[in-house]
């Protein structure tokens, strides 16, 4: 998988925008679609379509970008603000599907998907009661079940930023550990980009394989827990989607055991 990182619209007002900001600018789309503006009317709709699908806009989802994009066009004045370039019968969408018990979420714009990640289906105010067995399932356990589902994947950033995002929910810490299992997993992307043969990458197994040990304190998963975990992987991969099998699957698929099996 690449190591980009996914390019977001940085408004800088000191000097004047003559060119809109594009989809192709901050989405991995090709066609048509790449060349058009992203405008105002296009970004509502799109923030309208996930709250109806998902009950609120995600934080540092597809239509936060889109919504960034669009004010900093707007007040470049290189779009209208009732300005609409999305055409076709098929428009902005936000879907909702099942596969093999786990919820996904896709983001298209004029068909092409803009972004695809797992959803949480848990209240994020319930606490876990049980998954197998008698007791929860930890962030320590959805990080080694990542592991195992996704052995073989080399990590790059957005694994990265999801391990990250695990770690300071399980410990409650908001840096990084010196010798814990983010850090080890931002020195496996950092030597994983210089090196050139893929069988010779560090892999989420690598990495994750012990990951209960490597954290000082450990938690059971939450649906909270696994949404942050889900838009930090997100937000740190170009085509703004997650890995099956990786670690935000696997926290989504924990918090969801969590809340639905009892001892």
């Amino acid at each position: 998988m690449s190591q980009q990182q996914p390019r977001r619209p940085q408004p800088d007002y000191s000097r004047v925008q003559e060119e809109p900001i594009k989809y192709v600018d901050v989405f991995n789309v090709t066609g048509e679609l790449a060349s058009k503006s992203i405008a105002p009317l296009d970004a509502s709709a799109m923030q309208s379509a996930e709250t109806t699908v998902l009950g609120q806009t995600r934080r540092s989802g597809p239509a936060s970008v889109m919504q960034s994009a669009a004010n900093v066009n707007e007040r470049a004045g290189v779009v209208r603000r009732n300005q609409t370039d999305v055409t076709g019968d098929e428009g902005v969408t936000v879907t909702k599907s099942t596969a093999v018990g786990e919820v996904w979420i896709t983001e298209a714009v004029e068909g092409q998907v803009i972004g695809q990640y797992i959803q949480p289906e848990v209240p994020a105010d319930i606490t876990p009661t049980s998954s197998f067995g008698t007791d929860p399932i930890t962030v320590g356990e959805a990080l080694e079940t990542a592991a195992l589902s996704a052995a073989d994947k080399p990590i790059d950033q957005s694994d990265v930023a999801a391990i990250q995002a695990a770690e300071r929910r399980a410990t409650g810490c908001n840096e990084t550990l010196p010798g814990g299992v983010a850090a080890e997993a931002q020195s496996a992307a950092t030597r994983n980009s210089r090196t050139m043969r893929s069988e010779d990458k560090a892999t989420l197994s690598d990495v994750l394989c012990d990951a209960s040990s490597m954290l000082p304190k450990d938690k059971a998963v939450t649906a909270e827990d696994a949404d942050r975990v889900v838009a930090a992987e997100m937000r740190n991969n170009p085509d703004m989607t997650t890995t099956p099998g990786g670690v935000a699957a696997s926290m989504a698929a924990a918090a969801r055991l969590n809340h639905n099996f009892t001892p």
